[in-house]
């Protein structure tokens, strides 16, 4: 598949963006410019690794992340194709990389830790789980340019994707991996509250014990009103507003960073 339209553009090693970056933009350029249409196959991760001259973990990671935006699907013994964003969910649909790539900005996430606990009574009332039910409890620093912005705490309970291993959440969207087993997110309940950073959350998102944050709660339900997620995040509040406009029958909702 060495004509693919994909393989028209190069990786740069001068440049700052980091590799997988750099690849998931020339895949999502070649989408939207109609070279690559809904239905087509994308080259194999074999392929894309010899043509580009990069890891399978660079390449897993770049796939990863255009399918956390809906642009992409992995089909298991088939290869991964190109698909409807604006088909493919029903509900809500968060994606931080979505988000910040729409800024202009360069998205990228470090995993800090990966567990399988028993969660605390109150996680687990908030959740609506059973007794003696594990969690998938896992940290993420989310980057902006390169520069950590927040420190994200997630759970979801074991049984809705059983052996789920640090690997592929490090080169995987886990909202994908769910969509393929059928869980869809279809509503979301936010709090945010004004904070300062303890010094473990402080060191992870390079700023001065005592800073100021917003601290940030997310409960995800599919549309039988099952909760299957409940993250805790800590924003920087030097770089990050939260933008709330008002119109009649609607509210829009934004993070603008800086």
């Amino acid at each position: 598949m060495t004509d693919n339209p994909v393989f028209k553009n190069k990786l740069s090693l001068e440049s700052e963006i980091p590799l997988y970056a750099q690849l998931m933009g020339i895949i999502q350029r070649t989408i939207t410019s109609g070279a690559l249409k809904v239905g087509d196959l994308l080259p194999s991760e074999t392929e894309l690794c010899k043509e580009f001259d990069v890891s399978r973990n660079t390449v897993r990671q770049a796939i990863g992340a255009l399918e956390e935006e809906g642009l992409v699907v992995r089909k298991r013994g088939k290869g991964t194709f190109v698909t409807d964003p604006n088909a493919r969910r029903k509900g809500v649909q968060y994606s931080f990389t979505t988000e910040i790539s729409q800024m202009g900005k360069t998205p990228s996430s470090t995993l800090v830790d990966f567990a399988v606990i028993t969660p605390s009574l109150r996680i687990a009332e908030l959740m609506g789980l059973e007794k003696g039910t594990k969690v998938y409890c896992f940290t993420r620093v989310r980057n902006v340019d390169g520069e950590p912005l927040i420190l994200e705490t997630s759970y979801y309970p074991e049984y809705i994707y059983p052996n789920l291993t640090r690997e592929m959440l490090e080169t995987h969207s886990f909202y994908s991996l769910l969509y393929h087993v059928g869980v869809v997110p279809f509503s979301a309940e936010d709090t945010y509250e004004a904070v300062v950073l303890e010094q473990r959350e402080a060191r992870l998102l390079h700023c001065l014990s005592g800073s100021p944050a917003f601290y940030h709660e997310r409960r995800t339900t599919t549309e039988s009103g099952h909760t299957y997620e409940y993250t805790t995040s800590y924003m920087r509040a030097d770089r990050v507003k939260l933008n709330v406009h008002f119109q009649k029958g609607a509210t829009a909702f934004a993070r603008i960073v800086d």
